[in-house]
């Protein structure tokens, strides 16, 4: 009785992804040996893959909404922060406003009062200065005196010392002499007169005497002016 041949499997395409060698287990064939050392040989062909215990699995980071938690969290724990130290500058910044408006407060007084003060002894060393020559003009009214002379060098002194205290004032008479020419800076022409021995244009008369304090002027003298006419000229 003729044995029929066993029919090859016919060959298929390698799937991508597979071995690439394979074992060809065909039932109809007789197996020479035990199943075991079949089986073992197959199972030599393949990798065997080890799956990780869950112990071994490496830290996996948190999940979105874990991160985003942690983030907001840590953003206002940093704006409560923020919160704090605005408030406690708010808090320095309003002090110091205070401080300086009582220092300011109290510096306008202190200047007030300051101002009053100077005022108050500029006024006390002015007349300490004016009471000495007071008492010479009352001396004089209670003196007697032989003749006009002895009356006009009694007053004379009186005008000396009177200058001299207006000296001690920083006060000091304009150098301003008759014959000299006429300045509308530091006189005033009260009127004209004509002196052919003066020339034109110059003090014929001082009426007041002008006086500068500390090298600004004070009073502007008051003259008079000498105009000579076109007859006296000719």
């Amino acid at each position: 009785m003729p044995t029929d041949m066993p029919r090859q499997p016919e060959s298929k395409p390698a799937l991508q992804g597979e071995a690439e060698d394979l074992v060809d287990l065909n039932l109809d064939e007789t197996l020479d040996g035990d199943l075991q050392a079949v089986a073992d040989e197959v199972a030599s062909e393949y990798h065997t893959q080890v799956v990780p215990e869950m112990d071994d699995l490496p830290d996996l980071p948190p999940v979105a909404n874990q991160e985003g938690r942690v983030d907001l969290e840590s953003a206002l724990t940093e704006a409560e922060h923020q919160m704090e130290d605005l408030l406690r500058r708010e808090a320095e910044l309003m002090d110091q406003q205070r401080r300086l408006a009582a220092d300011f407060n109290n510096f306008r007084n202190r200047a007030q009062r300051d101002i009053s003060l100077a005022v108050e002894q500029s006024e006390r060393k002015i007349l300490l200065e004016v009471l000495p020559i007071l008492d010479n003009f009352e001396r004089g009214l209670s003196a007697t005196y032989q003749d006009v002379e002895s009356f006009r060098a009694g007053v004379e002194l009186i005008r000396k010392q009177f200058l001299e205290a207006l000296r001690r004032l920083n006060v000091e008479a304009l150098p301003l002499q008759v014959g000299e020419a006429f300045d509308a800076l530091n006189a005033e022409a009260l009127t004209t007169f004509s002196d052919p021995n003066l020339p034109d244009g110059a003090v014929a008369a001082i009426y007041e005497r002008g006086y500068n304090l500390r090298g600004q002027l004070l009073r502007a003298a008051r003259v008079v002016v000498n105009r000579v006419s076109d007859s006296g000229k000719s």
